[in-house]
């Protein structure tokens, strides 16, 4: 195989990862959603809600979008789901069986802020993948955004 032949199959592998990698969320990316939607419910609770489930463009990017439960399980938002909303999730499960929205409840009882593994289901690809959600308690609520691991 030619010199020439090898940096073109190398540039196109380098050239299709960064293009993947700009197609889906960071965790800083994740963590400055976060903020964005605490300092907006703080503002406008109830119009805050309302955009984040009607999946506004500021509030869904790619893979990223907003969720908000109450300290109960309740979702009162989600970026991706409206079926959600109004629905008691605290016993909700992933594909392994963790039930990671009571787990949600308690990191936020006792940590405030946090970052929580489980899986999902992401909304690009359609399927399961491990995701880290980091949340933080504002209020009454917790607010959380993630990303998936590929």
């Amino acid at each position: 195989m030619s010199k020439s032949v090898i940096v073109f199959a190398a540039t196109i592998l380098v050239s299709a990862t960064v293009f993947a990698a700009d197609n889906f969320a960071t965790p800083k990316e994740a963590e400055t959603l976060v903020a964005k939607a605490v300092k907006a419910l703080s503002a406008d609770h109830a119009g805050a809600l309302k955009e984040i489930t009607a999946k506004d463009k500021k509030w869904v990017d790619r893979d990223l979008y907003a969720v908000v439960y109450d300290m109960s399980g309740k979702c009162l938002a989600h970026g991706q789901n409206e079926k959600q909303v109004g629905k008691d999730l605290i016993d909700l499960a992933d594909a392994d069986g963790k039930e990671f929205i009571k787990e949600r409840v308690e990191l936020a009882k006792s940590k405030g802020k946090f970052w929580q593994d489980y899986k999902f289901t992401d909304p690009v690809t359609k399927k399961v993948l491990p995701k880290s959600a980091y949340c933080e308690k504002a209020g009454d609520a917790i607010v959380c955004a993630g990303v998936y691991k590929r």
